[in-house]
């Protein structure tokens, strides 16, 4: 199974302004998956067997449209044969190329 980084975001549309209680759900539901992931300001990326990734971006979507009438969902995966740890690995590879650590 290939491994990818899988990053995505989803919140509803149709609950206002405040998100984050929806946003917290869905975070929940990748943080129980047991795959590595980094929260980030707009969106969360996980790295994972292809099939897991997108499993866990099904039942975020699942957990919330139980809740909500219109929910937007974006996903973008990035696959590479020879890579894994990548979630980490490509933060460091500029780091090092910048001499420094990034401020997250």
């Amino acid at each position: 199974m290939p491994i990818v980084l899988m990053e995505f975001s989803i919140f509803p549309v149709d609950r206002g302004g405040s998100l984050s209680p929806y946003v917290a759900k869905a975070l929940d539901v990748v943080d129980r998956s047991g795959l590595p992931y980094r929260l980030g300001p707009m969106g969360t990326t996980i790295e994972g067997e292809y099939d897991a990734c997108m499993a866990v971006a099904r039942d975020c979507f699942e957990a919330m449209a139980k809740d909500c009438d219109r929910v937007l969902l974006q996903l973008r995966v990035d696959y590479r044969r020879d890579r894994r740890g990548a979630i980490d690995s490509k933060t460091a590879s500029v780091e090092r190329e910048l001499g420094r650590k990034l401020r997250t």
